[in-house]
């Protein structure tokens, strides 16, 4: 059986009391391009942003299809080529993706792939998924 409380609480309190709350629970959204840890490559929700690599907003693209999924998306960072390849070659199979070659992966009918190109400013990765 339910039991009314026995004092009421203002509207204002409990108000303030939501609006608090509130502020603990809403999440802090980083400004475009900022670094975030435990980051996901924009459009594709399962692939980590390796740290150290920014999503460059608005680059890419996403495209559903009957067919399966076309996304492609950017990120750049001041890290070595090879950090990257490492980097994704040790947390791609433990997502289920398989190496096909360096740079390539393959699973559940899709494909993924990694493209690095290097100059004077830095690294930026192409990331590309589509059907397999």
């Amino acid at each position: 059986m339910f039991r009314a409380l026995p004092f009421r609480l203002p509207a204002a309190a409990l108000f303030a009391g939501l609006l608090c709350l509130g502020a603990v629970v809403v999440p802090v959204v980083a400004p475009a391009g900022a670094q975030t840890a435990g980051a996901y490559v924009e459009g594709i929700p399962d692939l980590p942003l390796m740290p150290g690599l920014t999503a460059l907003p608005d680059s890419g693209l996403v495209f559903d299809k009957p067919g399966g999924r076309i996304v492609e998306a950017f990120a750049e960072g001041s890290m070595t080529p090879q950090s990257v390849i490492e980097f994704y070659a040790e947390t791609l199979p433990q997502l289920g993706w398989q190496r096909e070659k360096t740079g390539a992966y393959l699973r559940e009918g899709e494909r993924l792939s990694l493209d690095l190109s290097e100059d004077t400013q830095g690294i930026t990765v192409h990331f590309r998924l589509f059907p397999q």
